[in-house]
């Protein structure tokens, strides 16, 4: 039996957010480069994709944990003194 309350599964727009990508990211990612993505990572029902915790981890190179902590480096650093 399936568990579809495990956080492991999501649509492809909550994987985006919760890996700080650009709304369509998985979407684009599995468009241009499907065999990224291991067997069984990835799925369309319909016009929704779902995907795995474990698909996002190897499309992107980092887990959920690293692409909140990665978010950061990328923003401006002022030099502003108190």
């Amino acid at each position: 039996m399936f568990d579809l309350n495990n956080r492991d599964i999501m649509s492809s727009s909550e994987a985006a957010k919760r890996w700080h990508k650009a709304d369509d990211y998985v979407r684009q990612a599995y468009r241009k480069t499907p065999w990224k993505f291991p067997e069984g990572t990835i799925r369309k029902f319909g016009k929704q994709l779902v995907v795995t915790r474990e698909g996002m981890e190897v499309v992107t190179g980092l887990t959920e944990e690293e692409a909140a902590n990665d978010e950061h480096e990328f923003l401006p650093k002022t030099n502003r003194t108190a």
